[in-house]
């Protein structure tokens, strides 16, 4: 049994007590009772993704921060009782399923698991009782859809500016190269990476997508780790010299409208391209050959065949930057040799 400080908070008909419990606490009690999984009431988690596990370790471990209460529903016999500002907690395994924050208390769990003092962390928390399933799917439901995330853009904006360890290395190389993008007057996307907080207009590529398309290319063991082009001047030149060749073959048409390549679908169409196909072949030339003069030779893309807007414009998900990338194969003349050394 614990004794901590707390508020009694009435809100709508619903009773809770937000409070603050050490994170080798908040670990012991917490559970998480999966839909469709789990018949028990108040099970309506997602199944967890391990796939983040390690982000999430490091974060804790980075002592990242937690100000947003991890909200759980207590569901054990011996309930927490409240007295004169103070709330005693049982401190029993199984007691309470976490309505909302899985991902950060299993970040939580795994820190702990290898550093013992991030057990110490205060974490703020919300504690309802005895919830049922249709009251946890309200609560889960208002917090997931009502209360939205921020939008990626302004996410990946923010790595600029954040501090290392709370950053994901690739997007923040990604992020460099897209702004490098937009911000070199040479550029073909001058001007025309869309940044967060700038007025709605149609055209051009949000930072968003600009990232997320840029990002397989920066990973560990990704296409440029994999030629050995780790320098990041190295990498925006392959990135920008191709679109040069584009902007080349639509001459004075490269900013108009119809230009599939200054819309979402064009831009990630064109980094799938060159990251699968035109990559390898400058890759494989005597020296390695990423210059404009060369990538414009494997590219045949004359006026009358330039991809359009209107041919992907309807076209959902996936399937319009595929349409993108085909169209671009259709186009790809290439010429192989050997390689040792960068041509840029």
């Amino acid at each position: 049994m614990i004794e901590v400080p707390a508020i009694q908070v009435d809100q709508w008909n619903r009773e809770f007590f937000l409070t603050v419990l050490k994170a080798r606490d908040l670990v012991g009690i917490s559970y998480v009772a999966i839909r469709g999984q789990s018949d028990e009431e108040g099970a309506v988690q997602r199944i967890f993704n391990r796939e983040r596990l390690a982000s999430l370790r490091r974060y804790a471990l980075h002592k990242g921060a937690y100000p947003s209460s991890i909200v759980l529903n207590w569901t054990a016999g011996a309930a927490p009782v409240f007295d004169e500002g103070l709330l005693s907690v049982p401190v029993e395994s199984r007691s309470a399923q976490i309505i909302d924050g899985q991902h950060r208390v299993e970040g939580l769990r795994a820190a702990i698991e290898e550093s013992n003092h991030i057990g110490d962390t205060e974490i703020p928390v919300s504690i309802y009782m005895n919830l049922d399933t249709r009251e946890c799917a309200d609560l889960f439901l208002s917090i997931n859809t009502e209360q939205k995330p921020v939008p990626r853009s302004l996410v990946f904006d923010l790595y600029g500016i954040a501090s290392e360890g709370f950053v994901d290395p690739a997007a923040v190389r990604a992020r460099d190269i897209a702004m490098h993008l937009n911000d070199s007057e040479g550029s073909p996307y001058f001007k025309n990476i869309k940044l967060p907080n700038q007025p709605i207009r149609k055209g051009g590529v949000a930072l968003s997508t600009a990232v997320a398309a840029l990002k397989p290319l920066v990973e560990s063991k990704g296409i440029f780790e994999q030629i050995d082009a780790s320098e990041l001047e190295v990498q925006k030149k392959i990135v920008e010299n191709f679109f040069v060749v584009l902007r080349e073959k639509y001459g004075d048409r490269w900013e108009d409208k119809s230009n599939a390549f200054m819309f979402a679908a064009g831009f990630t169409g064109g980094i799938d391209f060159l990251k699968l196909k035109l990559i390898p072949i400058c890759n494989n030339m005597s020296p390695k050959d990423f210059s404009i003069g060369f990538i414009s030779t494997l590219i045949d893309l004359p006026k009358e065949s330039l991809v359009r807007q209107d041919e992907i414009k309807g076209v959902g998900g996936k399937d319009a930057p595929k349409r993108v990338f085909d169209r671009l194969v259709d186009a790809f003349k290439p010429q192989q040799q050997i390689s040792t050394s960068f041509k840029l």
